[in-house]
């Protein structure tokens, strides 16, 4: 079949350089020798160097004509390649259980969700390398007191050491995007055990950045109320982007023991 025509309900722009695609490819080499997962690999211009890694390489995408055009052209994949949405898999089964290295030029309108599944399976995914919209990429390396900072930044930089790695610019895909690209490495650090209730550290880092001009005080008043004496503390009257990951920790702690306090009473 010839080549495969990008379709933007699947917001697929396929990359044309392949300079490039090595350059993407070579960003798992930091990851061991761990099986890759590509996601989304269209006409496999990235799949074509993950392959030569001399690494188990699968491969999922949804679009039924990549998934033909893979077939036909690369035949020693044919086995791994996974015809499904990768937001609805299962991702212990993908290599039975074992840890993997996530990557992939991923689809723009759906990198966000890409990387919360990601966090879902931290422990299975000690690794992932990829391509995403430039905007998002600045956010997830953000540190705090950055605009950028945000829900995306708090949540994996929990887990992850992130790395910007590099721009890449409209004019090598097809078609060209509207936004520039970067390529990031996000590798797991140290952290094991949070410290603190994880499902309250996620609804605190959520509700607090959905209302991110408003002071801790006033935003997190739907989980603690602003008459509490324990608002009256000076870091409620900071803003959620001026907060690290390990303040968030701490706030967590505190909020979750003012809590238990009032149902005791």
């Amino acid at each position: 079949m010839g080549f495969v025509k990008p379709k933007k309900f699947l917001g697929q722009h396929f990359l044309k350089d392949l300079g490039i695609a090595q350059d993407i490819a070579d960003t798992v080499d930091a990851c061991s020798e761990l099986p890759i997962l590509e996601v989304g690999p269209g006409m496999g211009v990235l799949t074509q160097f993950l392959m030569k890694k001399d690494r188990i390489v699968k491969v999922v995408e949804l679009d039924f004509e990549s998934v033909a055009y893979l077939k036909e052209n690369f035949t020693d994949l044919k086995e791994n390649i996974i015809e499904d949405d990768f937001l609805k898999l299962k991702l212990e089964n993908i290599f039975d259980g074992k840890p993997f290295v996530l990557t992939g030029n991923y689809p723009y309108n759906i990198s966000s969700q890409i990387f919360f599944k990601m966090l879902d399976y931290k422990d299975l995914i000690p690794c992932c390398t990829g391509m995403i919209q430039k905007e998002v990429a600045e956010r997830i390396a953000a540190s705090p007191g950055n605009k950028t900072y945000g829900i995306l930044s708090v949540l994996i930089q929990a887990w992850y050491k992130v790395e910007y790695l590099f721009t890449v610019h409209e004019h090598v895909f097809n078609p060209p995007p509207k936004v520039k690209s970067a390529v990031i490495r996000m590798t797991r650090n140290e952290t094991t055990e949070l410290g603190c209730n994880e499902k309250l550290f996620k609804q605190i880092v959520k509700t607090t950045f959905n209302q991110r001009r408003k002071t801790l005080r006033n935003s997190i008043s739907s989980i603690l109320d602003k008459n509490h004496p324990l608002s009256a503390d000076p870091i409620f009257n900071k803003r959620p982007e001026q907060l690290s990951v390990k303040e968030f920790v701490e706030l967590t702690n505190r909020v979750e023991e003012a809590l238990k306090e009032e149902k005791v009473v």
